[in-house]
């Protein structure tokens, strides 16, 4: 089973997360701000992966810090998850429609973590959540799992909308990337190692 878990305490969060990437029943996510508790759940189950997530963060000062460290340890139970990355299809792309709005996101476990995000939002906030902290968890998410990851939000106008579509495709798409190949002898690489 590819499985991880971590406990990460600063003195602006205190974190617990795990994946189970074979099995996707156990979903359940805490991080006091809703918004983004919903974000994560649609990202869970439309990856079909196991994911726990208990944040208790500053959220007296904004929900920032909390968004943005549950993206650094989710990102790092990933990579631990995944090993030596044997026989997975390494990538993924996905696109996703939201009533009006259409999400794309494609990646690459490739070691070598980059973030490509083209995406604007009208309403900067959903709840206590503020739009501009979509980015900031996909850049801590994806440089922490050592993903290659491009975003883009082809059109919309619903800001909720926009949001779901690129966490629901980031779920696809992960989860067609971290799918085991029988095809795939070894690492899916020429270099014949993903670090």
């Amino acid at each position: 089973m590819r499985v991880a878990s971590k406990n990460r305490e600063t003195f602006e969060t205190k974190i617990n997360v795990s994946v189970n990437l074979d099995d996707d029943k156990d979903v359940s996510i805490k991080t006091g701000v809703g918004f983004f508790d919903h974000m994560l759940e649609l990202f869970a189950r439309h990856g079909r992966i196991g994911l726990r997530v208990e944040a208790d963060g500053d959220l007296h000062i904004d929900s920032h810090h909390t968004v943005e460290d549950v993206g650094i340890v989710l990102g790092q139970l990933i990579k631990e998850a995944l090993g030596d990355k044997q026989s997975i299809n390494r990538y993924g792309s996905a696109y996703v429609p939201m009533d009006e709005s259409l999400g794309f996101v494609a990646l690459d476990i490739s070691g070598r973590p980059f973030l490509v995000f083209d995406a604007t939002f009208d309403n900067p906030k959903l709840g206590d959540f503020d739009t501009e902290l979509v980015r900031e968890f996909l850049q801590a998410f994806a440089f922490q799992a050592g993903i290659t990851l491009h975003v883009k939000v082809l059109y919309g106008e619903n800001t909720h909308h926009k949001v779901e579509a690129i966490f629901k495709a980031l779920g696809r798409s992960l989860s067609q990337a971290i799918t085991i190949n029988p095809n795939i002898k070894g690492v899916n690489s020429t270099k014949g190692l993903i670090e």
